[in-house]
């Protein structure tokens, strides 16, 4: 590949961008709305957990995460799934991001450079994401379609750990990215591949593991957990201490 100098900031989305699950958040909605039964969604929130607790590089946890992740928009409309999506992203998404993550992302766009979320999400919802908040695009996994209806089974592989760089090399390779200078940022120590195939990797709330590679690696560490967890525990302080302030404060008389 030709180095051309093009920038790139690829970022995860589960607790890098936004506080929790994104496919929980869709599967939240869906259920909400209507689209499948309390067993369903509890097949999937147990699929859900244990991919997250046991399935880090676990081909079987994978797997049945991926399954469960598809099986329950299978039979849907596509128009009907993104009309919903808009409304999930305005009920559950957008409260739940993290606001330095978006400044951070923000700034690279401010400064020439395209961002890309790059999540094992559904690639439909990281575009949504992607497109409300002004970003280039995403990468995602990918479900299959036939005659506008999900079919209820992936096109191609959960990206997750490994995939994750082996599409951004694709993206950079197609974009012309040198990704040596390109920047990306997780949570998660299993986005270690990702992390590992830029020249400017950044930890965003990292998860221990991460955290002390990072500290090792000497690379940059942004925590919003610890910074909102401060905002929401001073917060009454400051509140009680301006309304005492009011109180001990001299009414100017009149006239």
């Amino acid at each position: 590949m030709a180095l051309t100098g093009k920038r790139a900031a690829f970022f995860d989305v589960d607790n890098t961008l936004i506080r929790g699950s994104t496919i929980y958040f869709l599967g939240r909605g869906m259920y909400q709305r209507g689209y499948f039964t309390k067993k369903d969604i509890s097949r999937f929130v147990l699929a859900n957990l244990r991919f997250r607790l046991t399935g880090k590089e676990n081909k079987d946890e994978i797997q049945r995460f991926q399954d469960a992740a598809t099986d329950f928009i299978g039979g849907h409309n596509v128009k009907d799934i993104e009309a919903i999506a808009q409304q999930i992203y305005d009920e559950f998404v957008s409260p739940a991001m993290w606001q330095g993550t978006i400044d951070i992302a923000q700034s690279h766009i401010a400064n020439g450079v395209e961002v890309y979320l790059v999540t094992a999400a559904p690639e439909d919802m990281a575009t949504l994401i992607a497109k409300r908040l002004g970003l280039t695009g995403a990468l995602g996994s990918r479900a299959e379609i036939k005659d506008g209806l999900y079919t209820g089974k992936m096109n191609g592989a959960l990206l997750h750990g490994k995939e994750k760089a082996v599409a951004v090399r694709k993206l950079a390779e197609e974009k012309g990215f040198d990704l040596e200078n390109c920047f990306a940022y997780s949570d998660s120590n299993n986005d270690l591949p990702l992390l590992q195939c830029v020249g400017h990797p950044s930890a965003i709330n990292p998860d221990a593991l991460l955290g002390l590679r990072a500290m090792a690696e000497g690379w940059p560490i942004h925590d919003f957990r610890r910074a909102r967890f401060i905002g929401r525990a001073i917060s009454p302080i400051v509140v009680r201490l301006a309304a005492l302030g009011t109180w001990l404060t001299p009414r100017k008389r009149k006239g």
